[in-house]
């Protein structure tokens, strides 16, 4: 009995400490693309869907709160979530200190880091700096394709990242560099494909939720709730459904 009671009150104060405006019409507000699987997007049921969403239904149960999504497109998402439209976004927002200055953060739900892909034969390349001489697939305009430079690869131009992989399994080029979750979601949809992660970068990057700047309350209490679900194991097995790996930690 006195651990449902302490329980309880847990609940209660994580409820309790949560935005005074959200709690009183029960309901938080979020803002996502819904076009940008997996992490937000439509299903074949036109059902909203994805790793962000669901990790937001999450929080919000945690909260005691009933969830709206509002979804538009990247830069209309976020200029209607800067108009007040919307309590918090949950999209990938990668934490950086530009962003700190506009925006509150949550703690962090994803971990990114970049990662050369190979064809699961290919056993030369161990290290970024094995890149030298070596010929990576990517958009031209695309941010792995000058780290992949940066390291001396030599980029093959393709227009998607589906085509970029079609050229590494057929051993066209020797390199695919992009994030850890686009690897684990190919290899989601497609667990056969003859490929790996051959190399990490150190450094990392994180997402989390955004609230607007001054509702650190909010912020702090979304933080709470991430922080249980981590404990409990949710965001690890929400990972694994959209991933079949933990890209939460």
């Amino acid at each position: 009995m006195k651990n449902l009671i302490k329980t309880l009150l847990a609940c209660a104060l994580l409820i309790c400490g949560a935005n005074a405006k959200t709690l009183r019409e029960g309901t938080l507000k979020v803002a996502t693309e819904g076009t940008f699987s997996p992490f937000s997007y439509y299903n074949d049921k036109n059902e909203l869907v994805g790793y962000d969403v669901d990790v937001a239904r999450a929080v919000a149960e945690k909260l005691g709160l009933k969830i709206e999504f509002l979804t538009a497109p990247w830069d209309a998402m976020l200029a209607a979530f800067d108009a007040g439209k919307a309590d918090a976004v949950f999209n990938q927002v990668s934490i950086t200190d530009e962003r700190k200055k506009k925006y509150e953060y949550s703690v962090p739900y994803t971990v990114v880091y970049g990662a050369i892909i190979v064809h699961k034969d290919n056993n030369d390349i161990k290290s970024f700096e094995d890149l030298k001489g070596k010929k990576n697939a990517d958009s031209a305009t695309s941010n792995w394709a000058q780290v992949a430079k940066k390291y001396g690869a030599q980029n093959v131009t393709v227009d998607s990242f589906a085509k970029s992989m079609e050229l590494l399994i057929a051993r066209r080029v020797d390199t695919v560099v992009r994030d850890n979750t686009v690897f684990y979601d190919f290899l989601k949809q497609r667990p056969d494909a003859p490929i790996k992660i051959a190399a990490k970068l150190k450094d990392v990057d994180y997402s989390a939720a955004i609230v607007q700047k001054g509702n650190k309350e909010l912020a702090d209490q979304i933080s709470k709730a991430l922080n249980k679900l981590e404990a409990e194991g949710k965001l690890k097995e929400i990972s694994l459904k959209y991933f079949g790996k933990d890209v939460s930690e």
